[in-house]
């Protein structure tokens, strides 16, 4: 497990380099002067020229980058041009609601899809079977902007149950484990956890219908096994594919709430992207693009590591 926990650190090395590569290069091919969100249009061009000069801009691309990545390797992602403030100051507490609510959709998502998911192998071509799966195709194909948007609709407007903008009371951004604080936390929960709830959905019945047509699960009922023990060999052979989705799902999540964060105004790094994306903050743009994308990397890491523990046949292989 140690050799291979140190083989997989080691490819990730340059899938980490090739992301930050990337990560910088499609900022600067962006459209737009980030020197803009810094100093009025009608500036005199020696002080837009000297503004330039202090923030770097003015050396070549790959001096740039040379710069970049290596204040990035010692953990400074460098200043916002938009507030000056640094950006791992703004990151800090973006990535912290942006995990909460990630975590929070993925597992309500992975629960529900195993359910739903694990009945629908279990009883395949009944009535329970096409329910799973009609409502795991509308978990997939309905855009989760508008589901959102749909739920603030309901629940906010209409009936004024839950609130619709903002981490806390008043549209704040400051956490708090406590119920005024949660209730910002359902909507765009449910609104996330969608799509992973119908992925996870037809992924587990494809995987437990297949299980239950194998030998061993008839030699298990030849041998008179009860249902639930059945039940207990199929989860752990089921298992290790259910967890590289929701593995995968989460990374999405984490990369993919611009516009559901954007709908409820939720403080996290899709937020915080949209605003970066309109003022042109390039050092915010490149961090948090590149913060995303080392725990998408991770994360696969992790979830590797998890499945050679949970089947040693993937270690042997």
């Amino acid at each position: 497990m140690i050799l291979y926990l140190a083989r997989r650190i080691v490819y990730a090395i340059p899938i980490a380099l090739a992301v930050g590569f990337v990560c910088f290069m499609l900022v600067q091919i962006a459209p737009g002067d980030p020197i803009n969100a810094i100093v009025p249009p009608d500036a005199p061009a020696d002080v837009v020229e000297q503004v330039r000069k202090d923030y770097g801009l003015d050396k070549p691309l790959p001096v740039q980058f040379g710069l970049w990545l290596s204040k990035v390797v010692v953990g400074d992602l460098g200043r916002s041009l938009a507030t000056g403030r640094p950006v791992w100051a703004d990151l800090r507490t973006a990535i912290g609601n942006t995990l909460m609510l990630a975590f929070c959709a993925s597992g309500l998502g992975f629960i529900l899809g195993c359910i739903l998911g694990g009945l629908a192998g279990t009883f395949r071509g009944s009535a329970i079977d096409r329910g799973a799966t009609g409502i795991a195709v509308a978990g997939v194909s309905v855009p989760h902007y508008w589901l959102g948007m749909v739920m603030v609709v309901i629940f906010s407007v209409q009936l004024n149950w839950l609130p619709a903008m903002g981490a806390g009371p008043g549209g704040s951004s400051d956490w708090g484990w406590d119920w005024e604080h949660i209730k910002h936390l359902v909507l765009p929960t449910i609104t996330l956890s969608v799509i992973p709830m119908g992925i996870v959905t037809r992924t587990v019945r494809g995987i437990v219908a297949e299980i239950m047509n194998q030998e061993f699960i008839t030699a298990l009922r030849g041998k008179g096994m009860t249902r639930g023990g059945i039940f207990l060999h199929v989860i752990k052979n089921a298992a290790p594919n259910a967890l590289a989705v929701m593995g995968l799902q989460l990374g999405y999540l984490m990369g993919g709430s611009i516009l559901v964060e954007t709908v409820f105004s939720w403080p996290g790094t899709g937020l915080l992207l949209n605003s970066a994306i309109f003022q042109r903050d390039l050092p915010v743009l490149q961090g948090t693009i590149l913060v995303l994308a080392m725990f998408f990397v991770a994360l696969n890491l992790l979830v590797d590591l998890v499945q050679t523990a949970l089947d040693p046949r993937i270690k042997r292989a």
